[in-house]
Formats: structure tokens, sequence, C-alpha cells
């Protein structure tokens, strides 16, 4: 097990038990945590829009164009913006803080 630092909309970071082989918007969702995710993690939408703390960022995949084609269509884009449903969380990510999207 290891754990993500999730900053929510309001400002208040929670810390949810993350599971490797997950992908971060299922262990965000799981917690009970605001995000949509309304495709199921299919990289079809951009409702589990997240912001990686940019210490963090270097040590994820490059994005799929797929990913990168969605994140054009969302909202508040910046370059520490990832769909958290194309992050596959392992123990390289033990502590990674992300930040929810404006929805």
């Amino acid at each position: 097990m290891g754990e993500i630092h999730v900053i929510e909309r309001d400002g208040n970071t929670k810390t949810v038990e993350a599971t490797p082989g997950a992908k971060v918007m299922e262990v965000i969702r799981d917690a009970g945590l605001d995000i949509e995710a309304a495709c199921g993690g299919c990289a079809a939408c951009a409702t589990c829009h997240v912001y990686v703390d940019p210490e963090w960022k270097d040590k994820l995949q490059e994005a799929s164009e797929e990913e990168l084609d969605m994140l054009d269509l969302a909202m508040d884009v910046t370059d520490e913006s990832r769909l958290s449903c194309q992050i596959e969380f392992d123990e390289s990510l033990n502590g990674m803080k992300v930040t929810l999207a404006p929805a």
C-alpha cells in the first residue's frame, strides 16, 4: 500500500491509501472524494482532470496522444494537467500530490 495526497477544490488536503496497479482516478473516487470520472477511466472525458505537483510530474509516464487530445477539450489546463484515469499508481508514486481541477 501507499498513499496519495489530494488537494480538494476547497483547498483541504486528504491523504488516501493507494494500491499499486490502481489508477489514480480510482483511488480518489473510491476514497469518496469529489471526482466525477464520467467515462469510468477510458480517457473519453476530462472529468478526472488533476494537476500533478511539479515535484512528481517527471516520475510519471508521458501522456499518450489520446490523453493529450482529451486534455485539449478540458478547461483550466496547465503544464501539470493530467487525466488521473491514465496514471497507474506504483511504489515510485508513494506520497504523490495532486490537486483536483475545477469542475
